[in-house]
């Protein structure tokens, strides 16, 4: 039932991975030498195994429904077999006994094919080298039918090459003769292998199974796990009742489903389609690994990530102002500028004059090679009048939701305000867009035709409301930036994590905070999905003390400032006025930013965490890219009052060399280091005080 794990890291080179389907008398399997799933076709239907490959352990210890959906209130397992007398674990005789379940719905059909591009993405700017889109692999669906055959619904599945990881989701397509309601589904149901088995659970949570999952349906949060949590559930299983756990209360069974609804209506010939799943398995417990696994999943599934403008956040929309910034931004290397929160950009203003100002602004940005684009504020503001705002379903009345107040997007407002942002998009050009307090996810109580019934449906109608909006976006070639989570429905970038009123704080502490919010912040981002801040000009308050105007006058902490961003592959919110105040200013400004194109591949690569900042003695990191000819790129930084020479312990392992490092100090001669029996150099690194320096590893 297993093949041996491999002997190659994927994480070094996947490229002997390739996903096939393979079908074998009643059995149908998919897999890529990293994972792989297998049903029984016979006896209704099963997935009746989900393996490891890597580490050649099973994921399942019993069989469950294949999914769950309800269609005018009735609900249906979708295939299943049934007769298991003990859910701890799985063997042949065990599968060869069980019995078809004869209320789940049969499977009907199934077919193959490839994976298609399930939004569409206009590169129109850099991203990383390898990337595809559609990503490559194989999919595999399968057809069920009740008997009346009033409907059928389709399981896909997606696979990709060179990854462990897959998606799944589900359609329905109204084949009846009358309307259908789809009122719930759940797109995934797997009783897993338990993490952890304790005899006692009292105030310590059991930990759930080590498996990443997460879907599209996502809001809420800068990461993955506060926007997953609506759909994401591990709960008890209550058929395990061998489990060592007194209580039985062991949360290893696995069901991805929507809080609400999603409650929605099919006309004759109408499909609906449900929210993607996305499960990666991991083959260690090591917390780098696994974050090297989850980033390359990004990658994978989203690699309009891997898009990375220069941006300078601009607060003026004086023409003079813009006119000088955007001159600015192309002398420094800069590739776009974004009207900022406070500028007074109004992308809801529909008049004609507006439209033209902000065309003007795009057009004369183009003559300097420069994308231009602004910010909107959606959430987190509130509409008058109030029953334009999302209505609470604890009060009836507006507020007390996530972001204090929220409106309602299926409200004429909400509408009207969508369709006011596409028009300014198409009558200016912009080519980048600011949205802040985008969609948290909140419930609306009230009705608001035709597009909602009320709180069932309200949570998914607003969803879909603001995600179309961010794809369209992508497909106009859009760079999206929304703090929030929603990289899986075209966003590029998110917030690193950081707190605002931090950049109020003296400069020399946002330079620590700096770099320790880029090593907190890249364990599950690429250094390209989350920005950065640098409050060129006064931000929350602080005063002299916190800004960086008058540039000349800071300019050693402004150099450090970019470069503890631009060395580690990050963007900042440079916010400001201008880049540069004097020929010195502009000179260092260059310095940086050409070193960060020369290096580009590379500083866009994933970071190996070495040493958080803290003040105290030198931090740094490691981009790795064993795709690359520079394998490595260290970054150092001392910011202390003295200069500090010592040797680093420097892990090579993901750059994919063997038996010899080539290192150069700032593109000074290389020296070769030997690598030892766990790939490492011992580096000696000398660094200024209140300095930094670099190292490329070939």
């Amino acid at each position: 039932m297993f093949s041996s794990p491999s002997t190659t890291d994927w994480l070094i080179d996947n490229s002997i991975f390739k996903a096939e389907t393979d079908h074998v008398d009643d059995l149908l399997t998919l897999g890529n030498g990293l994972i792989r799933r297998q049903w029984r076709l016979s006896s209704n239907f099963a997935c009746v195994a989900f393996d490891n490959l890597m580490t050649g352990d099973p994921l399942l210890r019993a069989i469950k429904p294949e999914a769950c959906i309800t269609i005018n209130g009735q609900s249906y397992n979708v295939g299943r077999l049934v007769g298991q007398s003990n859910s701890a674990y799985l063997t042949s005789a065990v599968i060869n006994s069980l019995t078809a379940d004869p209320l789940a719905l049969p499977m009907t059909a199934w077919h193959t094919g490839q994976p298609d591009a399930r939004l569409v993405w206009k590169q129109i700017r850099h991203h990383a080298l390898g990337v595809n889109w559609p990503p490559k692999g194989v999919t595999l669906a399968f057809d069920f039918e009740p008997a009346d055959q009033s409907f059928k619904l389709t399981v896909h599945y997606e696979l990709y090459d060179g990854i462990p990881a897959l998606s799944k989701w589900l359609t329905v397509h109204n084949t009846g003769q009358e309307p259908l309601t789809v009122n719930q589904f759940t797109v995934e149901v797997l009783a897993v292998v338990p993490y952890e088995d304790p005899v006692e659970w009292r105030d310590v949570p059991i930990r759930p199974p080590d498996l990443h999952i997460e879907t599209d349906y996502a809001f809420g949060g800068f990461s993955h796990r506060n926007s997953s949590k609506h759909t994401v559930h591990w709960v008890t299983d209550p058929d395990f009742e061998t489990q060592v756990n007194y209580a039985l209360q062991n949360p290893c069974l696995l069901t991805v489903r929507p809080p609400h609804g999603p409650s929605q209506d099919l006309e004759i010939g109408e499909t609906f389609e449900s929210f993607r799943v996305y499960e990666l398995v991991y083959d260690n417990t090591d917390r780098e690994r696994q974050g090297l696994a989850l980033r390359r999943l990004y990658r994978v599934i989203a690699p309009w990530i891997t898009e990375n403008p220069l941006i300078l956040h601009v607060v003026s929309t004086e023409t003079e102002v813009v006119h000088k910034a955007i001159d600015q931004a192309a002398e420094c290397g800069f590739e776009m500028l974004s009207l900022s929160f406070g500028s007074g950009i109004d992308m809801e203003d529909p008049s004609e004059e507006n439209y033209q100002k902000y065309k003007g602004f795009v057009d004369y940005a183009a003559t300097k090679d420069i994308h231009l684009g602004g910010y909107s504020l959606l959430s987190s503001r509130r509409i008058d009048p109030d029953d334009q705002n999302i209505i609470n379903p604890e009060t009836g009345e507006p507020g007390g939701q996530i972001h204090g107040y929220c409106p309602a997007l299926a409200s004429k407002w909400g509408q009207t305000y969508f369709r006011r942002l596409r028009t300014f998009f198409e009558k200016t050009g912009c080519l980048q867009f600011t949205h802040d307090g985008s969609y948290p996810g909140d419930v609306d109580a009230a009705e608001r035709p035709p597009l909602q019934k009320g709180i069932e449906d309200s949570q998914w109608v607003q969803w879909r409301i603001v995600t179309d909006f961010y794809k369209w976006q992508r497909a106009m070639g859009v760079y999206v930036r929304v703090p929030d989570y929603y990289y899986l429905s075209g966003a590029n970038e998110a917030g690193m994590g950081y707190r605002e009123v931090n950049w109020s704080l003296p400069r020399v502490q946002q330079q620590i905070h700096t770099r320790q919010n880029i090593f907190d912040g890249t364990w599950q981002k690429t250094p390209s999905m989350g920005w950065m801040f640098v409050p060129l000009t006064q931000y929350h308050g602080g005063g002299a003390a916190a800004t960086i105007e008058p540039l000349k006058a800071h300019l050693d902490h402004y150099e450090i400032m970019l470069a503890s961003n631009l060395l580690q592959g990050v963007q900042a919110v440079y916010r400001g006025l201008r880049l540069y105040d004097t020929h010195q200013t502009k000179a260092v400004v260059r310095r940086l930013v050409d070193l960060y194109k020369k290096y580009r591949h590379i500083l866009e690569s994933d970071l190996i965490h070495l040493r958080r900042a803290n003040g105290q003695t030198l931090d740094y990191m490691l981009h790795v890219n064993p795709n690359l000819p520079e394998k490595g790129f260290l970054s150092i930084f001392n910011p202390t009052p003295d200069e500090i020479s010592q040797q680093i312990r420097l892990p090579l392992y993901y750059t994919g060399l063997t038996t010899m490092a080539s290192i150069s100090c700032q593109d000074q001669p290389s020296i070769s280091y030997p690598l030892d029996r766990y790939f490492c150099v011992d580096l000696p690194v000398t660094v200024a005080a209140e300095s930094y320096t670099w190292f490329v590893i070939r």
